[in-house]
Formats: C-alpha cells, sequence, structure tokens
C-alpha cells in the first residue's frame, strides 16, 4: 500500500473522508447548484406522494404530513449518508462517544442539575400538560424537529471558530508531535511540509464530526431525560390530577401489536415534548458555558489537531 494510500484510509477510519482529495472532488460535484435543486424537487415530489397516499388511506390529514415530512428527511439523510459521505463521520462520532462515556459523564453532571431544576418545574405545570399533552402526534414530532433544527444551527454557528483555533495551534515542531502514532509519522521529513489553511470541504469536515459528536451526546441526554420523565410521572402524577391539568380524559398509549402500553398517551407526549426541549437547552448551554465547552474540546482537539497535521504531510507527499 502506497503512503498515499494509507494517508487516505487513515482519514477514513476516523471520520475525515472529505480529507482524500477524490472524494472530496466528488462530494463538490453532488453538491452542484443543479443536482441540488434537482434532488430537493425530486425529494419533495416523492415526500408529497407519501403524504397524500397515506392521507387518502387512513383518512387523517395530520397522519400524511407526518409520513411525507418523514419521507423526505429519510430519503435526504440516505442521500447525505451515502453519497456525501456523512454516514463514515456519524459512525465515526458514535464509536468515539460511547469508546469515552468515563469522560462524557462529568461533562454532563454540569448541566445536569441546572437542566432538571428548570425541567422538572415545567413537568408539574398545567399549562406545559396543556400544551404537549393535548397536541395531536404530528404537532408533537414536529415541534421536537423544530427543536433539533434550533439546536443544529447553534453548533454550526459557534463550531467553525473552534476548527479556526485548532488550525492556528498546528505550527512548527507541534506539526510532527501531532503526526505521532499515524501513518504519517515516518513522512514528516521525507517531504517539505507546511501547514497552510485546510480546503474548504476539509473543514466543512471537521466541523461536521464536531457537530455530529455533540449531536451524539445530545441525543444520549434526552433518551435518558426522557425515561427519567416517564419513570417520575408514572410514580408521582396520578391519572386525576393530569386530567384536572388537561381537561380531558387519560388515554392510554397503544402499541403497534394493538395492545396497550402501561403508559398514558398523556405523559408520553408531555416527556417527548420536555425531553426535545432538554436536548435544546443542554446544546444552547454547550455552546455558552466556556467551562464547558473548554472540557469538552479538551478532548477531540487533539484528534482535530492531529487531523491538520496529517492533512498537511498527505498534500505535501502528493505534490511530490
Amino acid at each position: 500500500m502506497t503512503d498515499v494510500r494509507r494517508l487516505e484510509q487513515w482519514f477514513d477510519d476516523h471520520g475525515l473522508p472529505y480529507f482524500v482529495a477524490r472524494q472530496a472532488e466528488t462530494v463538490e460535484g453532488w453538491l452542484s447548484s443543479r443536482r441540488i435543486v434537482a434532488l430537493l424537487l425530486l425529494l419533495l415530489a416523492l415526500g408529497v406522494g407519501a403524504g397524500v397516499t397515506v392521507s387518502r388511506t387512513i383518512g387523517d390529514a395530520s397522519d400524511g404530513v407526518l409520513a411525507g415530512t418523514a419521507t423526505f428527511v429519510v430519503l435526504l439523510a440516505a442521500y447525505a449518508g451515502r453519497l456525501l459521505r456523512m454516514g463514515t463521520m456519524v459512525r465515526w462520532a458514535v464509536r468515539r462517544t460511547f469508546g469515552s462515556l468515563g469522560l462524557l459523564l462529568p461533562l454532563l453532571t454540569r448541566a445536569l442539575p441546572l437542566l432538571l431544576l428548570a425541567v422538572t418545574f415545567l413537568f408539574i405545570n398545567a399549562e406545559v400538560w396543556q400544551v404537549a399533552a393535548l397536541m395531536s402526534r404530528t404537532v408533537l414530532w414536529l415541534s421536537a424537529g423544530a427543536f433539533a433544527l434550533v439546536a443544529a444551527a447553534f453548533l454550526l454557528v459557534r463550531l467553525p471558530e473552534e476548527v479556526a483555533a485548532v488550525e492556528r495551534e498546528v505550527v512548527g515542531d507541534r506539526l510532527a508531535d501531532c503526526c505521532a502514532s499515524t501513518p504519517a509519522a515516518d513522512l514528516v521529513g521525507a517531504a517539505e511540509v507546511g501547514v497552510g489553511e485546510l480546503p474548504r470541504f476539509a473543514r466543512a469536515n471537521l466541523v461536521l464530526v464536531l457537530l455530529f459528536s455533540q449531536a451524539v451526546q445530545v441525543l444520549l441526554l434526552t433518551a435518558g431525560l426522557f425515561g427519567f420523565f416517564v419513570v417520575f410521572g408514572s410514580l408521582t402524577i396520578p391519572p386525576e390530577t393530569i386530567e384536572s391539568w388537561t381537561g380531558q380524559p387519560v388515554s392510554d398509549l397503544p402499541s403497534r401489536l394493538g395492545s396497550h402500553l402501561p403508559l398514558t398517551n398523556d405523559l408520553f407526549q408531555v416527556a417527548v415534548f420536555l425531553a426535545a426541549f432538554s436536548g435544546l437547552y443542554f446544546t444552547v448551554y454547550a455552546v455558552t458555558d466556556e467551562t464547558y465547552r473548554r472540557q469538552f474540546f479538551t478532548g477531540v482537539s487533539a484528534q482535530l489537531e492531529r487531523a491538520v497535521a496529517v492533512h498537511a504531510v498527505y498534500r505535501a507527499v502528493r505534490e511530490d
């Protein structure tokens, strides 16, 4: 295996497909304005078709809207994951998160106390139950999706600053130190290596890796809080209280098998709504709290610096 190929394989293994020149060119082609417009129109047509079909079959317009939205999102995710190689980044982010749970728990303990205080107060608030428990299931999932989009927007505004800061750190002797234990370690002196600005797709790759790493953490937190709300609500809030808050009879949560789960539909909806809101809260906290950001990026900055350094060697070897 050639030196270039070994470096490219290292990039793939570490969730950095856009660092490979030919893959970056391929992705750039798939992101041309004509293809994007054609893709969005096609996915929109498929989503509308799925929504109309479900609406006519079930007779519920809200289910049709949900089915159409889900179809659009799933197909767009498949396009991004396969052709834009984002699936490689997501897999790396998942492996890294579950491989460093010991480092994740201390970070979460900084945000959880205040978060639990805020959302527990909301959980026992009658107005929240009136809004969340009585909304349609379609509106519930769309609201959760809106929270996720806002959280992603917060991250995408701030994460490029972190990537730029990492680029500035990899200079001089630091470059050789960062290449240690990588395929680039033996190549640093074989070519004239200089660290310039990363190509735009490589920089975007680092931003996406950070985004997906943070997203996996938020999803874990959201799932944990959903379980907390379900257990806490089942133990402390009787059906009579729920009825007095919502003004509607409590209904069971049906399963796909036709039976009923030991969970009320009202509690399920409130737990989903507040868990999604908590995910947004935690994301904003992670972006704005300096101590949390410093602790989080202490764990990933070394990996980002290593990626920048190996890319400098890769570019120098390819140019020789």
